[in-house]
């Protein structure tokens, strides 16, 4: 028997999440607002739900159903999805690792826009992080890798040097592309889907240790 939980160690040069469904669970909010927008729309909710993870909104609706206004539902789908603060929560775990951080070098990539990054953020409880890249400052989404590029240059590190922590199918090609290690956290979707070397059920599983070097994770013990 353990004294505690058995905790994997990262060890790399900056540590960088995505933030919807990693750092903290906003899964009750978007689903009520994709639910009442398929409703308006003749669209299955399970259906948005499945394309909309790890997506920027205006993708979804150009996937969907393109010949509608996508200016005007991006704005209603805005103004539902900042509104809904309702059962946003941090993730097991994201507070004491983000504690442990501290100053250190570390990023939140995500494809909510960075109004909307802020309020989730704040309703879990979590602090804002050095760098923040949202979707107001990348021209393509997850999967391409330019938030994660984008993340590392403004921390002043080589992309092979940090570690990614994940959720989503889209975020980890997002992230291999940028020639990142991946950790994947099966807060989501499986660890057959997410396809990473490492997997932890939530971020009670991890500490981290942010130095020079290649990154590595390390297999933990109990602490």
């Amino acid at each position: 028997m353990s004294d505690g939980p058995v905790r994997h160690t990262i060890s790399c040069a900056a540590v960088l999440f995505d933030m919807d469904g990693t750092l903290l669970d906003s899964a009750e909010c978007v689903r009520r607002v994709w639910s009442d927008w398929g409703d308006g729309h003749g669209f299955d909710v399970d259906e948005l739900m499945g394309l909309s993870h790890g997506r920027r909104n205006d993708e979804v609706v150009r996937l969907v159903a393109p010949w509608l206004d996508v200016a005007g539902e991006l704005a209603r789908l805005a103004s539902a999805e900042e509104d809904c603060r309702d059962g946003i929560a941090a993730v097991p775990g994201a507070r004491r690792l983000l504690a442990q951080l501290g100053a250190a070098r570390w990023a939140v990539v995500t494809s909510a826009w960075r109004r909307l990054a802020r309020i989730r953020l704040g309703a879990a409880g979590l602090e804002l992080p050095p760098v923040l890249v949202t979707a107001d400052d990348v021209e393509r989404g997850k999967p391409d890798p330019e938030g994660y590029l984008q993340a590392a240059a403004r921390l002043g590190c080589r992309p092979t040097a940090c570690v990614v922590v994940e959720d989503a199918p889209a975020g980890v090609a997002a992230a291999r592309a940028a020639g990142m290690r991946v950790v994947g956290v099966t807060t989501t979707v499986g660890r057959d889907r997410l396809g990473c070397e490492w997997c932890v059920e939530d971020l009670r599983a991890l500490t981290a240790r942010v130095v020079g070097g290649d990154p590595a994770v390390v297999p933990g013990r109990a602490h």
